[in-house]
């Protein structure tokens, strides 16, 4: 892992670099799974982390877990549970008593008998290569909710890479109502943060535009796009056009 990570930043170690945003007419490359031991070691730094906080403040605690957002081919669900546990389930188990566990969904990715399998190239693919799937966030905060029935949740970082502002407000919209719809079911979300505010620096470049307001990189200009009045607006509603919540 140590060796691939560092020829990422070399040109010329012939690995290629797992950057999403690269080579967008061939599928996005399978990372390969986090070392337990490794989860095991952060698992570590955060309950030391959190003990030295409720020592010394009245501060929340808690931490935050990307989530696959994975769903299962036929036949595959021992083979999901095993990934689930690397990816996910670890880090999740690890949040029983804290004050709150953060959620971080985008999209959705299957998982048959060999492994999670690559997102195949694809009109509707958003500028990281990801499936466009705002269901996924519901999919994300019903299955912490299992792992962690009585620890809140707040979804930490949604969005969409794309430059297509009007697809930002669609993706959005369904995937707020994927929440809703969890929430309605009983799963205890206590906040959204949208990713992001700002067109920012991914995966080393500027392309993959998640912002809710671009910036002219020479003059640092903020311009908000249609879809930060749009989401203040539900914000401020506290409710989706269509009636969700």
């Amino acid at each position: 892992m140590v060796r691939e990570a560092e020829a990422a930043l070399d040109p010329d170690s012939g690995l290629e670099w797992l950057s999403p945003t690269l080579e967008a007419d061939t599928p996005r490359p399978v990372k390969p799974a986090p070392p337990v031991e490794i989860g095991r070691r952060l698992i570590e730094a955060h309950h030391a982390a959190l003990e030295v906080l409720r020592e010394r403040t009245d501060a929340r605690v808690g931490w935050t877990v990307a989530s696959r957002a994975f769903e299962t081919r036929p036949g595959a669900e021992e083979v999901r549970r095993r990934l689930e546990y690397v990816w996910e389930d670890l880090y999740l188990e690890a949040a029983r008593g804290d004050d709150f566990i953060g959620v971080q969904a985008y999209s959705a990715q299957w998982v048959g008998l060999d492994g999670i399998e690559p997102h195949p190239v694809h009109p509707d693919n958003t500028l990281v290569r990801t499936a466009y799937r705002p269901d996924a966030l519901g999919i994300a905060v019903r299955h912490t909710a299992d792992v962690l029935p009585d620890v809140p949740i707040v979804v930490t970082e949604n969005g969409i890479a794309t430059d297509d502002d009007s697809r930002r407000v669609a993706y959005t919209t369904a995937a707020l109502a994927a929440l809703a719809g969890a929430m309605e079911d009983g799963v205890d979300v206590r906040g959204y943060i949208h990713w992001s505010l700002l067109d920012n620096y991914e995966w080393g470049h500027w392309d993959p535009t998640f912002g809710l307001v671009a910036v002219e990189r020479e003059t640092f200009e903020r311009r908000p796009k249609p879809s930060l009045a749009w989401l203040g607006g539900v914000a401020k509603a506290n409710a989706l056009q269509d009636g969700g919540t």
